[in-house]
């Protein structure tokens, strides 16, 4: 063999990316196992569990030679959250004119509601009901669901998701909003904060499982509980409650007024609606509230970049789950995230992992496991208020939140169609897997904007979502009827329960293939320059546009 032909393969190598067998099915169970084992007590943001969450996250990545990438040169981003808890209520009803009929609610059946107040007491004292239908304020689009109608200590009530989401063919709304893909307008943090800005001092979504992708023991699971992040009193909301209200228990309300909702649902999918004054029903509450500020924090480390340091890849997962909670049927207390998202935690210990492996990148990486996403992804809002890295110099952001469980696929799931250049490079690295892309079953359900890379995506950030839960994958051992079923079953039964814990028929072959394909974008991503963007269409291309000059 020839010198320059020794050296050409020499070189091949080691510009070669990690290998692909570098990413290891007993690793992601290792750290699986050890994150939702009763030792980190479902993780919860400023509890015990936390603690102890944060001392092995940085343990962990100091044995993979990361370097911290947290604020003063430290391993954290402080996160304050404002955290709340309601108690018994001594008074929650809806009260008829008069105050000769009264309806009592119970919490957690006929209604759900919280608070972000650090007051004593929540209250609202006989405030009228407006029903905005979606509530939505898109000027953009020419839809106005408030039509100018002061909510100044109202209790606004919407309905969920979008205008077009039940639209039938030739409504004219139909294919404004998406169709049957939820825009953010359709989110429920959205209308809670269209209430607020409107000043409501209650906001009330009507539960639908089909229209928000989940049942009401998933809205009732925080059991009273809130978090958000700490703000001055002069920037917090106008809401003292916010929350749900039973499909049923809306139908009856309406009934009871001589209004049919599904009519009025009707009429709200029409850019001509106007807000209805629930007439002759208040809203009356008196709920004692448990509040304290709690200190959490983000966790970041970081490959540095060879070449162009300032210039960063960043991947995500998040490290909290639901923390302790009444016991299940087999007595389990501990809501522990086994797969939401510990999976995704250890995701990125071997994305790191193999990175370490291989010669260092030109650009840097960054690994960010953020705090409270099940909260209203709030570490990840508090990162993107506060950035460690510059938005406009952060390539992309890659996130890893649930994966699926039940073996190997033929294709993997995009989440957000048509937002992003970094789906073509998802189907093109699936392609050398030998995979296809299909695309999310139930994009109504808005998963896009149900993840920490959100965050970033508001900022402009490019971004990608891997999301098991997202369709149903086409397993190579029972095809899409056997991922169908994983996702039934995972949605249905453990989400957010404590049925989210390690199981031995877990089968982690196709966790494996997607972080491998996770690491692969990264990997270009991080030993090129190029700069992945945002679809004619997204609404996130204007604000990545304006900061081009800074990536020049």
């Amino acid at each position: 063999m020839s010198l320059r032909l020794a050296a050409a393969l020499i070189a091949a190598l080691l510009a070669a990316p990690a290998a692909a067998q570098d990413i290891s099915a007993a690793n992601l169970t290792e750290t699986v196992r050890t994150l939702a084992s009763g030792q980190f007590q479902g993780r919860a943001p400023g509890t015990v569990g936390e603690e102890r969450t944060i001392g092995y996250l940085i343990g962990r990545l100091q044995a993979l030679g990361l370097e911290p990438g947290g604020v003063d040169g430290g391993w954290t981003q402080p996160v304050p959250l404002l955290h709340t808890r309601l108690g018994s209520p001594a008074k929650l009803q809806f009260e008829r004119a008069g105050h000769h009929n009264v309806q009592p609610l119970i919490q957690g059946t006929d209604i759900y509601v919280s608070t972000l107040q650090p007051a004593d007491v929540a209250a609202v004292a006989a405030a009228p009901l407006v029903f905005v239908g979606y509530g939505v304020h898109a000027p953009e689009r020419g839809w106005d669901d408030f039509k100018g109608v002061d909510l100044r200590g109202k209790v606004a009530v919407f309905l969920i998701n979008d205008p077009d989401f039940a639209a039938q063919p030739g409504e004219p709304v139909a294919g404004r909003f998406g169709g049957k893909t939820m825009t953010y307008y359709g989110r429920w943090t959205y209308k809670f904060e269209e209430a607020a800005r409107r000043g409501a001092i209650a906001a009330l979504i009507v539960h639908d499982e089909g229209g928000v992708g989940y049942g009401w023991n998933v809205v009732k699971a925080p059991a009273g509980e809130n978090y958000g992040l700490v703000v001055p009193p002069e920037k917090r909301s106008s809401l003292q409650l916010q929350g749900w209200i039973a499909h049923d228990v809306a139908d009856r309300m309406f009934a009871d007024l001589g209004l049919d909702l599904d009519q009025l649902r009707a009429t709200a999918r029409r850019a001509d609606f106007r807000p209805v004054a629930l007439r002759g029903v208040t809203l009356e509450a008196e709920i004692p509230v448990a509040h304290e500020v709690v200190q959490s924090q983000n966790v970041l480390a970081r490959i540095p970049g060879a070449t162009r340091p300032d210039e960063v890849v960043m991947y995500g997962a998040h490290w909290d789950a639901y923390g302790e909670g009444k016991p299940d049927a087999q007595g389990r207390i501990y809501r522990a995230g086994a797969n939401d998202d510990a999976l995704g935690v250890a995701g990125l210990f071997e994305i790191a992992r193999a990175f370490k492996t291989a010669p260092a990148p030109d650009r840097s990486l960054v690994f960010a496991f953020w705090t409270a996403e099940e909260r209203g992804l709030l570490g990840s809002e508090a990162y993107a208020q506060n950035p460690v890295y510059r938005h406009e110099k952060t390539v992309a952001n890659l996130g890893l939140d649930i994966l699926q469980t039940a073996g190997r696929a033929r294709d993997v799931i995009l989440v957000g169609k048509g937002q992003g250049s970094l789906e073509d490079d998802l189907a093109r690295l699936a392609a050398a897997q030998g995979r296809t892309v299909s695309v999310e079953s139930l994009p109504e359900r808005g998963l896009f904007y149900r993840a920490d890379h959100f965050s970033m995506a508001k900022r402009g950030v490019p971004v990608l979502l891997m999301m098991g839960i997202a369709g149903a994958s086409d397993l190579v051992d029972g095809g899409t009827a056997a991922g169908q079923k994983w996702v039934d079953d995972y949605t249905g039964n453990c989400y957010h329960q404590a049925c989210d814990a390690w199981d031995e028929s877990w089968n982690l072959d196709g966790a494996v293939q997607d972080i491998e394909l996770f690491r692969a974008i990264g990997d270009e991503l991080a030993r090129s320059a190029r700069w992945p963007g945002w679809k004619d269409g997204s609404e996130f291309k204007a604000i990545r546009d304006a900061s081009a000059a800074a990536r020049q």
